[in-house]
């Protein structure tokens, strides 16, 4: 079968030879299995950069560079051909007037597109107005690439935005809007920025991720060598396939045990905790109202279940719906998300809360991450995630404060969450560190 080298080659030559050019050129082909697609995309000179591997791991996608970018989802989804898709997400409060840096959407028609479904491969190239580009972009694809190591370095200083005096404060905040106002639910999130005595690339700890933490979305957003976001989240906030559509309720949260039996424990206790019921419940009647109008019908899994990850367990339980035939996925994206498991409920209130109070602008964190295309599209809520900008490494955890939250608790929970991602990072070894130093 054809090999991604030949792949590569067959495109560029259909370039110079088909007349007249369709709007994109796809050439299926075997990846090699000594090559890992991580390595592989980051060894690559081309941004922006995208990586995808959905948590059954059954769809996997790196992405370079653009065709065209586009900030609304909405005009993306109405210029888009039959295959196309576009990627990238929506930040949880860009272009507010707290946070004017970040964009509120950030979506582009790649380039390239390279994808696989089970064991399929496929190199797909989407035509623009400029096939020189185009051309140009095929020709700087690599076939070099080194061996990413495990993510080793010294953390030189941590530092906890906020610090636990004001986190407990602010809880304190919360739980007396709640109340003494409609806030029902409102989820605080901290950032814990680390100064790192070397560089670690987004991709050594997407890398890193992948490898241990299963069951998990994994995604890498590159707009520039230099600034990344990456993350591996449990947590789909919607799947569409035509009229099918599949989202769910994640809330409700407790750690893993050191044993079988504390972790079966710890299970037990969780699924039978009033407090993380009753944020988890929120959460599917948000959502179960947010989609009312779009659905023709909507099944709710009627208890939840569990979800036990590397770090974490979780309360979840699955919504499905058949949409109507108007509904567009931009709406579904502009209805679901924020939703009341990174934001709270009433929404309007709680963001409210979250930017008169938390320290810190969310940018991409608890916004979400995915494509849009014209039959199918999906998106993952953008937790358990990290904004690496050089030797500065920023991670991102947030809880549910509900009735019954205690700051303390809620602290640990944040650290646990955040070890998702501070776990992988390894300790040099003594002589690699005193070489460098010498």
């Amino acid at each position: 079968m054809t090999d991604l080298n030949q792949a590569i080659a067959q495109l560029v030559d259909s370039l110079s030879t088909l007349s007249p050019l369709p709007y994109q050129l796809r050439v299926c082909f075997s990846w090699p299995e000594s090559v890992d697609p991580i390595e592989w995309l980051d060894a690559q000179p081309i941004f922006p950069k995208f990586y995808w591997q959905t948590r059954d791991t059954r769809d996997e996608v790196l992405v370079l560079g653009q065709v065209k970018t586009f900030t609304d989802p909405l005009a993306a989804e109405t210029v888009l051909a039959s295959g196309q898709r576009i990627w990238g997400g929506r930040s949880f409060d860009g272009r507010t007037e707290r946070n004017q840096r970040c964009l509120q959407s950030f979506f582009f028609l790649p380039q390239i597109e390279i994808a696989r479904q089970d064991k399929a491969w496929s190199i797909t190239v989407n035509l623009g107005d400029d096939l020189l580009k185009t051309q140009a972009a095929l020709s700087k694809l690599t076939l070099t690439y080194p061996s990413l190591s495990p993510p080793e370095c010294h953390i030189l200083s941590t530092e906890h935005f906020p610090s636990y005096p004001r986190w407990s404060n602010m809880i304190d905040r919360a739980l007396t809007q709640i109340d003494q106002t409609d806030l029902q639910k409102v989820v605080l999130a901290r950032k814990t920025s680390l100064s790192l005595d070397r560089t670690v690339s987004a991709a050594q700890l997407l890398k890193a991720s992948r490898d241990q933490n299963s069951a998990n979305f994994h995604f890498m957003l590159a707009l520039d060598a230099k600034h990344c976001f990456v993350g591996s989240t449990p947590e789909r906030l919607f799947h569409r396939q035509a009229q099918a559509l599949s989202t769910e309720a994640l809330a409700g949260t407790i750690g893993r045990g050191v044993s079988s039996e504390d972790d079966l424990a710890l299970a037990q206790w969780l699924l039978n905790d009033s407090k993380n019921a009753y944020e988890n419940r929120l959460v599917v009647e948000d959502i179960s109202a947010r989609l009312a109008d779009y659905c023709e019908t909507l099944a709710v899994e009627e208890t939840p279940h569990l979800v036990r990850l590397r770090k974490v367990q979780h309360l979840k339980r699955s919504i499905d719906a058949v949409l109507n035939h108007d509904v567009t996925s931009s709406a579904l994206l502009d209805s679901l998300q924020p939703t009341a498991a990174i934001a709270g409920l009433p929404r309007e209130s709680a963001v409210s809360f979250i930017v008169e109070n938390e320290p810190f602008v969310r940018g991409w964190y608890s916004g979400s991450v995915g494509y849009l295309g014209t039959q199918q599209s999906e998106f993952c809520v953008a937790i358990r995630s990290a904004l690496m900008m050089g030797d500065a490494l920023h991670l991102f955890a947030g809880a549910g404060i509900v009735p019954g939250s205690d700051a303390l608790s809620e602290w640990h929970e944040l650290d646990r969450k955040v070890s998702t991602l501070l776990s992988l990072l390894k300790p040099i070894p003594d002589a690699t560190r005193e070489k460098k130093a010498g």
